[in-house]
This record gives structure tokens, C-alpha cells and sequence, in this order.
């Protein structure tokens, strides 16, 4: 069974950081990390899952037309919308998931420190919405915790290995530290340099 909504809730009733996303550098290096694995500049339609309290959505809103985020926690989707007031293309909204996944197609998803709360069901269910609502040449970045969390069904790096089987599209980008693994996965096999003409694209 996945994580519920009450154990998310009780966090943010607890504090609006429940991770110190804003104080520990670990979290901001690996927000900098994270945009720059990014193998575009700017993107269309970006979903978020898992927004948590808004800190990579802030950065998120300079790199796309348009973001819609969610979390399954009204408190976080509360502390979201203000962090991120100032952003007019960013959308948030309360959803769980994959049960509410949204309708339309993304060019890029970012699946970030989620897949760990959801059991083996549900991360099927979800990796398999997320390749779905890709375009064309969508891109999903997966970055995850790796030592097991108390409570979490699975580990960052059975999320990792599920969705290596699953996904069925290149790998743009693998990078393993002993405390995350961050990958990027995309229709789309264009490498950065070939995307500016550094060198020749896919045959």
C-alpha cells in the first residue's frame, strides 16, 4: 500500500519545511543539479508531481510556458502557491496519485523524490501515465533518495531499476552519488551538443 495522505499532512502541520528544503545545501545542490541535467534550455508544458512546498517550482517557472504541479498534501499545495505567487504560468493543484493524473500531454516530467512512497502497484500504474502524457520528444527526470526511508514501500533505487525496464526510451544522463541517483530518460535521443550542432544527431 502506498503512503497515505494523513503522513504527508502531519509533516506540514509540523513545519512549512518539513525537509529543510530552503536551509540544507544538500537539497539546493540538488535542485541545481536536477535543472541542469535538463537537456533543454526551456520546455512547453512541464509537470511536477510531488511539488512539496514549491522550492524547485520556483526555479522550474523560468525554464517553461507552463507548469502544472501537484502534491497530494493541501498544506504543501497552500505553501506552494505563495512561494511561487509571483510566477503567472505556474498552475498548482491537490491530487493524488496516479489515481488523479492529469489530462493533456507534457514535454517534460519531472519525477522527483515520489516513486519511494508508492508501492509496486501504484509506481506501475504511475510510470505508465507518465510515458503516456509525453509528447512527441518528452522528456521524464527521475531523481531520488537512495538509502530506505522508514515506512516507504520501496528505495530510490527500486524506483530507478523499475523504471529503466519500463520506460523503453534512451538515457540521456545517469548519475549515481552514494545519497541519490538522477536520471534522464526522452523520446528524443538528441544530446545537448548534437541539439546545437557540436556534432551530427541520431542516424
Amino acid at each position: 500500500m502506498s503512503v497515505g495522505d494523513a503522513y504527508f499532512e502531519a509533516l506540514y502541520q509540523r513545519s512549512a519545511d518539513p525537509w529543510a528544503f530552503r536551509r540544507r545545501w544538500y537539497e539546493r545542490r540538488k535542485r541545481n543539479l536536477v535543472l541542469a541535467a535538463l537537456p533543454r534550455g526551456f520546455y512547453e508544458r512541464v509537470f511536477e508531481p510531488g511539488c512539496g512546498n514549491g522550492e524547485l517550482s520556483l526555479r522550474l517557472a523560468d525554464r517553461c510556458h507552463e507548469l502544472l504541479a501537484c502534491d497530494t498534501s493541501e498544506r504543501a499545495v497552500e505553501l506552494a502557491r505563495r512561494r511561487v505567487a509571483r510566477k503567472p504560468n505556474v498552475r498548482f493543484v491537490q491530487a493524488r496519485l496516479p489515481q488523479q493524473w492529469p489530462r493533456g500531454r507534457f514535454d517534460l516530467v519531472l519525477f522527483s523524490e515520489l516513486g519511494y512512497y508508492l508501492d509496486t502497484t501504484d509506481l506501475q500504474r504511475l510510470v505508465k501515465q507518465a510515458r503516456a502524457s509525453l509528447t512527441e520528444q518528452g522528456t521524464l527526470l527521475a531523481c531520488h533518495w537512495r538509502p530506505a526511508i522508514e515506512g516507504c514501500p520501496l528505495t530510490g533505487d527500486d524506483v530507478h531499476g523499475y523504471l529503466r525496464g519500463a520506460l523503453d526510451m534512451p538515457r540521456l544522463l545517469y548519475h549515481e552519488e552514494p545519497d541519490l541517483l538522477l536520471e534522464v530518460w526522452s523520446r528524443d535521443a538528441t544530446t545537448v551538443a548534437q541539439s546545437e550542432g557540436l556534432r551530427e544527431g541520431p542516424a
